[in-house]
């Protein structure tokens, strides 16, 4: 096993924190809304941003080669699974509200991006700090 938990690793973390901030924003733009139609440009360009960090995160932790993928995915698995619940149980609230339209299409993508994120955040926190096999490729 090789111990190199001080390799330099892309900001994945801090990429996918700062769409959580974007993301949370505009969904409690438009929470304070509810149940009534708010303006949506502002939250959209909000979510907007969030959703393209969301996807540089994705793609700099794509690129990854010597990682801990088994630790990475074992953390962000179970996480997912959690989180997916989580966000399908306040779909589920928003559906029964009646919420309907851009805000509700908004309201989604705010729970998606949230149920994709924090899942990243934790697998790459746990999986970054892992030691790697010897053999892998660098």
């Amino acid at each position: 096993m090789v111990s190199d938990t001080s390799r330099a690793l892309p900001p994945v973390t801090q990429t996918a924190v700062a769409s959580m901030a974007f993301v949370i924003a505009g969904g409690i733009y438009l929470a304070a809304y509810l149940p009534h139609q708010p303006e949506v440009v502002l939250p959209s360009v909000l979510i907007s941003v969030g959703a393209v960090l969301l996807l540089v995160a994705g793609s700099m932790l794509l690129r990854l080669r010597n990682f801990a993928w088994d630790r990475f995915f074992q953390v962000s698995g179970w996480a997912l699974v959690a989180y997916l619940v989580i966000a399908g149980l306040i779909e589920f609230v928003l559906l029964v509200d009646q919420t309907r339209g851009p805000l509700l299409t908004l309201m989604t993508i705010v729970l998606t991006v949230f149920a994709i994120d924090i899942p990243i955040v934790l697998g790459f926190s746990v999986a970054r700090y892992q030691e790697l096999p010897s053999s892998s490729p660098i």
